[in-house]
């Protein structure tokens, strides 16, 4: 039986659907039916059932907002990771944690390794980068941890579904073009999340991106594209226009080096994974316009 918490979120529901398809029997869970900030729940949770596999997809992911709100973000950043580790441990269970590439100060002019020292710029990033610690340390880096960034999917809220929307209506957008990154499929990140779980011997920490580079204002015109509207539409212009409370690093590329030393797939590139995907993109926001 495998576990995956924080069901609800986008990457999630990918992967429930990535189970389902692979004959996986799962359980999923919300914070509402199990929350990884209370450690007797979450050890009450593992005494309950036998899991082999654990994924933690959970997270305080609302960057600003935790420029204020520390203390919480802290709770689902750094003591859930460290609960959820702490049990699967106990049970004999394997537990994967989701990273972020906000661990990293972006302002490297090279991809990010996975073995490259973290300097986070901002309160999301450090209270990540805790909760990495905790699930390395009381692991001892058996727990694997997978590092993503810029993700998208059919569900939720996310960049790709409000460019796709912007031109379905045939809106303008103005878009930032000195961030660099990955825009990654919570699809592809899914399927990799399986491959490391069934691995005899997976990494201590891999990054899981779609590979390639691109700006938000690349990633926005190819959607555009995709869509069938006039990517001319989309507009390029400085991060100083949109001042945000929290820093944002400007360079967020992830490094696969380690693929090459885990016998694991690199992800495909991120403008074949937005084709693959783009179409339930399309549809899921649609129906959201009726």
């Amino acid at each position: 039986m495998w576990l995956v918490v924080g069901a609800n979120g986008q990457l999630g529901r990918c992967l429930t659907d990535s189970l389902v398809t692979n004959g996986i029997e799962f359980e999923a869970t919300s914070s509402q039916e199990l929350d990884i900030t209370n450690s007797k729940q979450v050890k009450d949770f593992f005494q309950r059932t036998k899991y082999l596999t654990v994924i933690n997809c959970a997270a305080w992911t609302a960057v600003d907002d935790a420029e204020d709100h520390i203390t919480d973000a802290l709770r689902v950043n750094y003591e859930g990771p460290r609960n959820l580790a702490t049990a699967a441990l106990k049970a004999q269970a394997r537990l994967i944690h989701i990273s972020t590439d906000y661990v990293f100060s972006g302002d490297a002019t090279e991809p990010y390794e996975v073995d490259t020292p973290t300097n986070p710029l901002n309160a999301y990033g450090r209270t990540k980068q805790m909760g990495d610690s905790a699930v390395l340390s009381i692991g001892s880096g058996q727990f694997p941890i997978v590092r993503t960034a810029w993700l998208y999917s059919r569900y939720g809220k996310n960049f790709a579904k409000t460019m796709s929307q912007c031109a379905i209506q045939g809106l303008p957008v103005r878009v930032v073009n000195d961030q660099f990154g990955q825009p990654t499929s919570a699809i592809d990140l899914s399927t990799l999340i399986i491959e490391i779980a069934k691995s005899p011997n997976p990494p201590s920490i891999i990054h899981g991106t779609n590979s390639g580079i691109a700006t938000w204002f690349d990633f926005a015109r190819e959607i555009y594209s995709l869509v069938g509207a006039d990517s001319a539409l989309v507009m390029p212009v400085e991060s100083s226009e949109f001042p945000t409370r929290a820093s944002r690093p400007s360079y967020s590329v992830l490094g696969h080096r380690a693929f090459r030393t885990s016998g694991l797939l690199e992800m495909q590139n991120w403008k074949l994974a937005l084709q693959s995907e783009i179409t339930a993109i399309k549809e899921s926001v649609l129906k959201e316009l009726k």
